[in-house]
């Protein structure tokens, strides 16, 4: 059984993270704004993402080379535990407990980031939602944590804004979805905050502040900053 290594201090340069499945790079931007030096890795070729890129298996890569990195985001895809495909009853392998497990061989702190759906897999998640950081979507992700790092649950403001059915133009005031053929893309990059993405990238992203603000946790663990 691989034991969790002590979580290294980081000398001055920006640390680095690992990014995987990391599709068009959400995530990655919230990691670079908190100060980490980001490589992403998925399957497919990403030609927006905005940082260093490897195109390659993310579980596989991820047992060769975790350990050269100071922290790992990890959001398998979430199709499988998804309303909206179980919906449509198309099949998607689950790829939560093999990234675990990945995650765990290397011996460094990770975060994990999945749906609504997968909570009955993660273990103890904190939730995040763009009530939380201003952002006009609610749009809630569950990140699990592991490798010696954990993350408080933040207090969830009520939802008082309506939100707009899936797919519809999101009127003033209203908050969107921007979940499968949604109208309105450049509505939704201004508010998601993802300015370089198309609509296959916005309806699977997490908005950069989600990232920004645990990769900001992350940072004072590593550095070893009182918080």
């Amino acid at each position: 059984m691989t034991q969790s290594a002590p979580i290294r201090r980081v000398p001055a340069h920006r640390p680095r993270l690992l990014d995987l499945f990391c599709c068009q790079g959400g995530a990655a931007k919230g990691y670079a704004d908190a100060g980490f030096d980001v490589t992403g890795i998925d399957i497919a070729p990403q030609p927006r993402y905005p940082y260093r890129f490897v195109q390659g298996d993310a579980v596989a890569f991820v047992r060769d080379h975790g350990a050269e990195f100071d922290f790992i985001h990890a959001s398998p895809p979430c199709q499988h535990d998804s309303d909206c495909q179980r919906l449509q009853g198309r099949d998607h392998p689950d790829l939560i407990a093999p990234t675990r497990s990945a995650l765990n061989s290397t011996g460094r702190p990770w975060v994990m980031e999945n749906v609504k759906g997968a909570l009955p897999k993660l273990d103890r998640p904190v939730m995040l939602c763009g009530t939380m950081f201003g952002i006009a979507t609610y749009r809630h992700r569950y990140f699990e944590t592991g490798g010696g790092f954990t993350l408080t649950q933040t207090h969830h403001p009520a939802h008082t804004a309506p939100q707009a059915k899936m797919g519809r133009p999101v009127p003033p005031g209203w908050y969107g979805q921007f979940v499968g053929n949604f109208s309105g893309v450049q509505h939704a990059r201004n508010v998601m905050g993802v300015p370089w993405m198309n609509r296959d990238g916005i309806r699977e992203c997490i908005p950069p502040a989600y990232a920004q603000w645990i990769g900001t946790a992350a940072l004072r663990v590593l550095l070893g900053v009182a918080a």
